[in-house]
């Protein structure tokens, strides 16, 4: 009797060594606090019952510090994460220098359900190093009961002067509507993003071909000149400090006229459980002024391994999970077809369901299609991107220029000072890359 005891007890230890071994592979994920990545978190138990040997830790973090930390986690082989959030610019520089693995899906993850925009742009020579979570372009979501009270109409891809018009008839602060909600926050992915789009629109460029900075040429004067504009006449108080999520926010409250941002916006607006307008809500192409190439951006949030992870088999199993057709049809389950992550697979779009449910999706997708990193400025440029350059300056670059551009909007600099000191930074930046003397 007593040897059983023993032997069961020994069996007992051992089981629960196994547990303890089983449990230490701990996944640490940085990510941005967004809300289909935090839908992520809160689905992510499923991943874990059905891995009961992998355990999750998240990081969830604002986008600009998001980006800070990873940049310089993977740059120094620090070693925090083992899965990381990060986007279409990272993605192609990270690869090429071999700081990321290069992602290993199975075939019933079917990577060629992949939409091509997304696929080509998280790829280096055809092997791709991250995994879109959810894509996006950029347009104009907009009141349509308000424009309709205005008697305006937004056909296909308006111009920036039809939408300044628009916005002066809107404007209705007194009863708390704004004509119009623009990003102002500092950053080379946050008011950049959209600035760029906008100067391309006005026939700017980032560098010319022989990569000197274009900031003081007349496209992006006009372009800034409108901007500051439309949000010091018809924007919200405070813009210079607005993201995207202070934006959404103001959105949802019936505050914004019209907004010019992410395409994943569209989920959140048309929700009745979030949105007070949700069904007040209307879709235009992002707008233009001289040329339609590069007037909307195309960029991915989605998940990738760096190098120096010592959990990568692990990190793999989680990244097949959370960027499947099964997950996006487990969000489906939970909340319905309206609140997908969007922008990444054909099949989605293909989906009755998601068509009849997603009131944004064909003007989404004519956005993510219309989108071309390869050719998005009027000139000829030598980089790749729409909203950004694909080369390692340029973070530095769009960091020190949306500074300048958050401050001639809050009224700290003017329009002139600010593309000058802008210039003088973005030069410094590619005289110390070594682009030209």
């Amino acid at each position: 009797m007593l040897l059983k005891t023993r032997v069961a007890l020994a069996a007992s230890l051992v089981a629960s060594l196994c547990g303890l071994s089983a449990s230490a592979t701990e996944l640490v994920i940085a990510t941005v606090n967004n809300g289909h990545m935090i839908e992520m978190e809160k689905l992510s138990k499923n991943f874990e019952q059905a891995n009961p040997d992998i355990k999750l830790k998240w990081v969830t973090l604002e986008e600009g510090v998001l980006r800070q930390r990873v940049t310089t986690d993977i740059a120094t082989k620090g070693g925090q994460f083992d899965v990381m959030t990060i986007g279409m610019y990272e993605t192609p520089i990270w690869g090429k220098k071999g700081w990321l693995k290069e992602l290993k899906a199975d075939a019933a993850y079917d990577a060629d359900d992949i939409l091509p925009a997304m696929k080509n742009g998280l790829s280096v020579e055809g092997k791709m190093y991250a995994a879109p979570f959810y894509g996006e372009s950029s347009m104009l979501m907009y009141r349509k009961d308000l424009t309709d009270k205005a008697g305006i109409k937004f056909e296909g891809r308006p111009t920036w002067d039809q939408v300044r018009d628009a916005a002066a008839k809107i404007n209705d602060p007194k009863n708390g509507v704004y004509g119009i909600c623009l990003r102002g926050k500092p950053g080379w992915g946050d008011n950049m993003a959209f600035l760029s789009t906008m100067a391309n629109s006005y026939g700017a460029q980032w560098f010319d071909m022989k990569w000197k900075p274009q900031l003081e040429s007349k496209p992006w004067k006009d372009a800034v000149t409108m901007y500051v504009e439309l949000l010091t006449k018809y924007g919200p108080p405070g813009s210079s400090a607005n993201s995207f999520n202070e934006i959404l926010a103001l959105y949802n409250e019936g505050k914004c006229g019209m907004w010019i941002d992410a395409t994943i916006a569209a989920s959140f607006i048309t929700d009745p459980k979030q949105s007070k307008v949700a069904d007040k809500v209307a879709f235009a192409q992002g707008p233009y002024a001289v040329t339609q190439k590069g007037a909307n951006w195309l960029w991915a949030w989605a998940l990738a391994i760096p190098a120096g992870t010592k959990n990568a088999d692990a990190a793999q199993k989680f990244i097949n999970w959370a960027t499947s057709k099964d997950y996006i049809n487990l969000v489906a389950k939970n909340e319905g077809w309206a609140h997908v992550p969007t922008g990444t697979r054909k099949s989605t779009y293909a989906n009755p369901e998601f068509q009849k449910a997603a009131v944004f999706a064909s003007a989404e997708k004519a956005a993510i299609d219309s989108a071309n990193p390869n050719d998005s400025t009027l000139p000829k440029s030598p980089y790749v991107g729409v909203q950004f350059a694909a080369i390692p300056e340029f973070q530095a670059i769009g960091i020190a220029v949306g500074q300048q551009m958050s401050a001639a909007l809050a009224g700290k600099s003017t329009i002139d000072a600010a593309l000058k000191a802008s210039q003088v930074a973005a030069e410094r930046e590619m005289k110390k890359g070594g682009y030209y003397k």
